[in-house]
């Protein structure tokens, strides 16, 4: 089989599609570590801990997720040279190992994902637990809100009655 200039660069597009995804993934994060960090000194949930502890490893995942497309494509881009200067068998096999090194980062991602609808889970399971203590659905209006009773509850309605 022979391969051109063209196919190692058609890697190009897609390293640099996925990194940018995965970076846009690492910034969210960022900013869900800073407000699982505030929420968890307010209110020391163990739901909030828990995230953490995923989020912990997601930061992980989506590092080696970049490092590894970013070694796709200089392994992409050796195998441009090397198909260059006439090494086609050469060129070939980094063009290969380029593709195994992308792969390996969409597996990381796969399981980035895995572990994020895990954490959705956890979220969704603090909610049911808000639920469970007596929580009103029209009061669940943020997470940061701390929970409130039914005995609560009617402590207000009383009070906006005597208003």
């Amino acid at each position: 089989m022979e391969i051109t200039l063209t196919t190692p660069a058609i890697l190009f597009s897609t390293v640099s599609l996925l990194y940018v995804a995965y970076t846009t993934r690492f910034v969210a994060i960022s900013n869900l570590i800073r407000t699982l960090k505030t929420r968890f000194q307010e209110d020391h949930e163990d739901a909030v801990l828990q995230q953490i502890s995923n989020l912990r490893i997601r930061v992980l995942l989506i590092r080696n997720m970049q490092l590894s497309g970013i070694i796709s494509l200089i392994v992409s881009a050796v195998s441009i040279v090397f198909i260059y200067i006439g090494e086609q068998n050469v060129g070939f096999v980094f063009f290969g190992i380029s593709l195994l090194f992308l792969i390996y980062s969409m597996l990381l991602a796969a399981r980035e994902i895995w572990i994020s609808v895990e954490s959705l889970n956890i979220e969704l399971n603090s909610i049911h637990e808000l639920k469970k203590d007596g929580i009103d659905d029209g009061l669940l209006i943020s997470h940061k809100i701390k929970k409130m009773t039914k005995a609560t509850k009617e402590l207000f309605e009383r009070d906006e009655k005597e208003s």
